[in-house]
């Protein structure tokens, strides 16, 4: 079984090679050849893909495109042009660490009927350790929000770590047309919607860059509640393939 790993990079020069040489090293130690580890430049300006291409680096590929469209961009590029079986999702800081990867993959081996598995924050009391003040309430508020609108009854819609079997990831990601930071509540429910098995395993926040910074608290709150409105609309309406 082959495993994806796929991470959305956006300007991240300054983490770029400790995050390649540290997410191989490790996937390397615990799946052997057996995995790919697919950077996507969300249009970075600062080289961050080349620092990565030039390690040379046997499985991991980078690929993006010229201009910044957002992280549900790169997610979904990422998740489509990856070829495991099954695809992890997470971020460039590997703020949950590597262990969950193979602790996650064990979550498939032991449940054929699974079909995603959601990292949540929300599930130990250590799960935002290492998040500011700020970064904690920011989150916590989203995710009641979205709880609230969509009507989304898991603990941690936000949280940067999914994983994915291929079908199930195929037939989401091919369906979702969000850019921006609420790609992941659509790629739940249009997963919800058509009918995917989906379950949680906790982790904590180990290593955390200030991806808060990247955010606009007052424009991308906007714009995260328009598209949480129209996504829900649009989820609502899509038809569901007869099995």
């Amino acid at each position: 079984m082959k495993l994806s790993v796929c991470i959305p990079m956006y300007n991240e020069s300054a983490i770029a090679e400790e995050s390649a040489l540290g997410f191989s090293g490790a996937l390397d130690r615990m799946f052997g050849d057996d995995y790919e580890l697919l950077y996507c430049d969300d249009g970075s300006t600062d080289g961050c893909g080349d620092i990565i291409r030039g390690l040379g680096l046997p499985r991991v590929r980078v690929i993006g495109y010229e201009h910044n469209r957002g992280k549900g961009a790169a997610v979904r590029t990422a998740v489509l042009a990856s070829g495991g079986d099954i695809i992890v999702c997470t971020d460039c800081d590997c703020a949950y660490g590597t262990d969950v990867i193979g602790h996650t993959v064990g979550i498939f081996d032991s449940a054929p009927d699974v079909d995603a598995v959601i990292g949540s924050r929300n599930l130990s009391s250590d799960g935002y350790e290492e998040y500011t003040a700020l970064r904690k309430l920011m989150s916590k508020t989203y995710i009641k929000v979205v709880q609230i609108i969509a009507g989304y009854s898991h603990s941690d819609s936000q949280c940067g770590f999914k994983a994915w079997r291929r079908d199930a990831a195929t037939a989401v990601f091919s369906r979702c047309e969000t850019d921006g930071w609420a790609f992941d509540i659509e790629a739940l429910l249009i997963a919800e919607k058509l009918g995917f098995r989906i379950t949680e395993t906790p982790v904590r926040v180990m290593n955390h860059t200030d991806s808060a910074s990247k955010i606009k608290p007052v424009r991308d709150t906007a714009r995260m509640l328009r598209d949480l409105c129209r996504i829900k609309a649009r989820v609502g309406k899509l038809s569901v393939p007869e099995k």
